[in-house]
This record gives C-alpha cells, sequence and structure tokens, in this order.
C-alpha cells in the first residue's frame, strides 16, 4: 500500500516513484494506492501499469473498499462529513501520542490542493477526543499533540459550534494526569482570545507555536487568498512573546510564488527575524494543477530555489542564535527513544544522559552541538 500525499509536485514524484520501486521489489504483490494524491487524480494512479487498486481517502477507512471488484474506488471528497473518531489516531512506540481531531479544509489558498484531497472541514466531537487521549495517557503518554488539516478550524460543524481552545480547555480538565499538550500548526487569524490564553497562561500547554504564515508581504498574502496580513502576524507573535517570553515560534514560509518580486521576498525574508521564528519549514513554491496560483506568471525555478535556499540560511542563523541563547537554562525535557534524546516544551531537541523513554526529566543544558541542545 502507497499513501500517497499530493502537498507539492515533489510529493507526487516520489509517491510515483515509491509505486515503481515497491512493484520491483515485490512483483508479485497486490498494489494499493490510497492517500491525497490519489483522491485527486485517480485516473492518473489507475493507469500506471504497477497499479492494482486506487481508494480514495474515504473509503480507506471502510473494509469493503479493500474488496470490491472495481480497481477504483474513490468518491467526491466534497460530499464526505462524518466525523467518527477514527479520526484519532496515534503512535503508540513513542513517547509523543498524536491525535487527530480534525480533517479537510474549508478555505481555498490559491497554492493549495489539500482541500481537494481531504474534504471539507470536519470535527471530532469533544468527548472522544477526551477519551482518546484519556486512553493515551493510561497507555503512558505523557505528550499528547492534537492535529488537524486546519486544526483552529475545529468545531463549527458540530452541536453548539466548539471552539479549539473550548476543546483544549476539556481535555485538560477532564484528563488531569495529561502532562503536556501541544497543538500542530495553527491559522494565526483564528486564535481568539480563549487559545490566546491558554498558550500563554496554562502550564500544561507547551510554550511552542507554530503558525501557519506562507508569507511577510501583504500582496502576496492577498494572492495567496490568506486571510491575515504581514502586521497581524507580527503582532500576533509581539503579544504572544509579551505574555509568555520563553514561547518558540514555528512557522511556513513558501519562496518564490508567483508574481512574488525581490521587493516582495525581501519582506518574507525579515519576517524571521521580525517573528523570532526559530522553527521554520521552508517551502519552494511548486504549482499544482488545477489550482488559482498555477495560471498566474511564475517565478523562474532556479530564483524560486535560490530564494528558498536564503529563508533556510536565515532560518538557520536565527535557530542557531536561540539555541545558545538557551546554554545555562534548565529545561524539562521528554525523554524520546533510544532513551538518550528528547524535546524540550520549546521543541528544542535535547540530547542528555540515558533515562527511560517517556520520562520528562529536568536538565541543565550546557551547550549546542549539530543543532542540538547538549545537557
Amino acid at each position: 500500500m502507497v499513501n500517497s500525499c499530493a502537498v507539492t509536485n515533489e510529493a507526487v514524484k516520489q509517491t510515483r516513484q515509491a509505486i515503481r520501486r515497491a512493484r520491483r521489489e515485490r512483483p508479485g504483490a497486490e498494489l494499493v494506492v490510497t492517500g491525497c494524491a490519489a483522491q485527486i487524480d485517480p485516473a492518473s494512479f489507475a493507469a500506471m501499469p504497477e497499479v492494482d487498486r486506487v481508494i480514495g481517502n474515504a473509503e480507506k477507512l471502510r473494509p469493503e473498499a479493500w474488496s470490491a471488484p472495481e480497481p477504483v474506488v474513490v468518491q467526491d471528497i466534497m460530499a464526505v462529513r462524518d466525523t467518527a473518531p477514527h479520526l484519532a489516531a496515534s503512535f503508540s512506540t513513542h513517547a509523543r501520542a498524536f491525535v487527530e481531531v480534525q480533517n479537510g479544509c474549508d478555505h481555498r489558498c490559491t497554492f493549495c490542493a489539500i482541500p481537494f484531497g481531504r474534504g471539507n472541514s470536519r470535527s471530532v466531537p469533544a468527548g472522544a477526543v477526551v477519551d482518546r487521549v484519556a486512553q493515551l495517557v493510561d497507555a503512558g503518554h505523557a505528550e499528547v499533540v492534537l492535529t488537524g488539516v486546519d486544526l483552529t478550524s475545529y468545531g463549527p460543524d458540530l452541536p453548539g459550534g466548539p471552539s479549539l481552545g473550548q476543546l483544549v480547555e476539556r481535555v485538560l480538565r477532564h484528563v488531569p494526569r495529561l502532562k503536556r499538550l501541544r497543538l500542530s500548526s495553527l491559522d494565526g487569524i483564528e486564535v481568539d482570545d480563549r487559545l490566546f490564553a491558554l498558550l500563554t497562561e496554562e502550564p500544561r500547554m507547551m510554550p511552542h507555536v507554530h503558525l501557519s504564515f506562507q508569507a511577510g508581504d501583504d500582496l502576496v498574502l492577498k494572492r495567496m487568498k490568506r486571510r491575515h496580513s504581514r502586521a497581524q502576524s507580527v503582532t500576533l507573535v509581539e503579544r504572544l512573546k509579551a505574555a509568555r517570553p520563553e514561547i518558540a515560534v514555528g512557522a511556513d514560509l513558501i519562496a518564490g510564488f508567483p508574481t512574488e518580486s525581490d521587493a516582495m521576498f525581501a519582506n518574507t525574508l525579515a519576517l524571521i527575524d521580525d517573528c523570532d521564528i526559530v522553527h521554520a519549514h521552508i517551502f519552494p513554491y511548486s504549482p499544482r494543477a488545477g489550482t488559482p496560483a498555477e495560471r498566474m506568471p511564475q517565478v523562474a525555478p532556479k530564483l524560486v530555489k535560490a530564494r528558498a535556499g536564503r529563508l533556510r540560511e536565515a532560518a538557520a542563523r536565527r535557530r542557531t542564535a536561540w539555541l545558545h541563547s538557551l546554554v545555562g537554562s534548565s529545561q524539562q525535557v521528554l525523554v524520546e527513544r533510544p532513551g538518550d534524546r528528547g524535546h524540550a516544551g520549546n521543541f528544542a531537541e535535547v540530547r542528555l544522559a540515558s533515562h527511560p523513554v517517556g520520562e520528562i526529566v529536568s536538565v541543565n543544558i550546557k551547550g549546542v552541538q549539530d543543532g542540538k541542545l547538549i545537557a
């Protein structure tokens, strides 16, 4: 089974390479392709001679789809409305567990094909999330991460329209033995007062936020069809830092979006320092078939690559300076496999003396090596 990704053209290319490699390695096996790329373009994968069956994102969770007589079982993902607890999942071999509480997206950023692979936004009822988190804590997980395709859109499709902040409050209240709670990527424009207070005041919420900025230039943001401005990004980080100085900021940034000029790129480059981004995810723009951005004037591929490189260099400098600023501090580290490494609350990776996996230990930071803190 190949579970495909459609976030970039490179991801689709790698999916096709994985399919061909799997067929070479297992010439007699049934080869099934599912996931977002298969959902968006099932015909192209069904046409590959290596592929026996294509199953959509909704159908992959239904046993009968795996034995259906037809080779392509893919329905309209936009018609999917179920929000069953099967969305809540985890990785039981890790100290940290992940619980998916939301799937799909109702927004239509001009560069993104993901809504057509995942469908519209739908949320897992809070009771099911609380039950799952409690099970994970009982199983020995000290930290849980709530995840979703568009996490901050959690709740409007549920009775009473609860918010993400209300879900977090409920998890913390009903699972008092949960030691650490972390959130995946957030859309900053949807961080309301309740969620802001939790991020900055609740000690069991880790001092780490990852924000979906994408760009630091207002015209580029408008052409991306994002809902925030550059100033709003900077102001949010300033407020977070003022309320909780130790909070570490991560962000997604795209280099070389169509029509991006040197001046526009410079605004995005400056955002790394302006928002103190120490956990940067840098993506060179990749045109996705069928998206509005594909039809916009494109930046030359070599320039896209060069700009992505400059963003990575700036992000690495900022991160290195941040790591060195932590030398001499005391950090609470969740020990992860193989027992001599883990992550602090601010998500800095820490190398430390061997401890049992799953323990949270207090350590003193004495240095930095290869991008990691040494305790």
